[in-house]
């Protein structure tokens, strides 16, 4: 009945060493997740850093230090008072997007980072705004945020932290600046107005104006034109009675030249040339005049007619 416990008890401690080396041999196999590195010693000193996949170390000599999130990380610290070159008293909150590039000097490079980190952007942040004044600090956002991220980034070096980004996240000016700027704000959208209102009755005066002008340059073109064509039309009417007159003076005078060829032609003589003149005096002295001086010839023609006539009785 001993050996039978013997064999038990012997039994039992073949598992258990079966067991504990398996749970050993176990515990140093490891698998390092995506986005992570593992540091590790051996008897208290660094020996490597572990990147994703499959690692195995020495029992009871190496262990795992520290596990090192490689992913990019934010932080949102809380504001800042901060004093500007006009002596101007405000809280800036900031946030910082990091990203650890180096588990070694991450785990061995300072006590805490985040703290580190904190603290170093508080006193960048008032040796920047130090230099700047108020409207600046409000208007230069970008400005800021890039000096301090060159800041952070070159000191974050030694502690194995790449420095992304920073960014400004509320600026808390004093209350009575904030009523300050909302007055000065109110002034100049009412000045703004006014110039807008100014500029628009000017522009509708000047368009005004412009339509008179163009109106009277138009009116002038019309009377112009119209000038033009009542000139044109006077003209043409004088032309046509200009030549109605000639053509009435050239047919009178073709009628007289085509008597004087007929009288050529029937061969009149002296008494008969005396007559057509006494016709001509009878037609002159059908007018409204009182007197009508006869030539001497005309006189001596017709006394020789009348005594014509005489003897032609006798």
């Amino acid at each position: 009945m001993g050996d039978a416990f013997n064999v038990s008890v012997g039994i039992f401690l073949v598992i258990v060493l079966i067991v504990l080396v398996l749970a050993v041999a176990a515990s140093c196999v490891k698998i390092v997740p995506q986005a992570q590195g593992y540091v590790v010693e051996r008897l208290g000193v660094y020996l490597a850093t572990w990147d994703e996949g499959l690692h195995f170390k020495v029992p009871f000599i190496d262990r795992i230090s520290k596990r090192v999130n490689l992913k990019e990380q934010v932080v949102d610290f809380d504001p800042q008072p901060v004093i500007t070159k006009d002596n101007v008293t405000m809280r800036i909150d900031t946030v910082v997007f990091f990203q650890i590039t180096d588990p070694k000097l991450f785990s061995y490079g300072v006590e805490n980072p985040i703290m580190a980190i904190e603290n170093l952007t508080a006193t960048t942040l008032r040796n920047i705004i130090g230099d700047m004044e108020l409207d600046e600090t409000l208007t230069s956002r970008e400005i800021i945020n890039t000096k301090m991220r060159s800041a952070l980034d070159v000191a974050t070096d030694p502690w194995g932290i790449k420095v992304n980004r920073v960014e400004l996240k509320n600026i808390l000016p004093p209350a009575q600046i904030v009523d300050a700027m909302e007055k000065q704000m109110k002034a100049e959208r009412e000045r703004r107005e006014a110039i807008l209102i100014a500029e628009g009755e000017k522009k509708s005066s000047i368009l005004v104006a412009e339509g008179k002008k163009q109106s009277a340059i138009l009116d002038a073109e019309a009377e112009k034109q119209a000038a033009i064509l009542r000139a044109e039309a006077e003209k043409e009417k004088m032309i046509r009675e200009a030549e109605g007159q000639a053509e009435a003076i050239l047919k009178v005078q073709t009628a007289k030249a085509e008597g004087i060829r007929l009288i050529k032609e029937a061969k009149a003589d002296q008494a008969v040339l005396t007559l057509k003149s006494f016709e001509a005096l009878e037609k002159v002295a059908d007018g409204q005049a009182t007197k009508i001086i006869i030539p001497s010839e005309l006189q001596n023609v017709a006394g020789l007619v009348k005594a014509a006539a005489e003897v032609a009785k006798d």
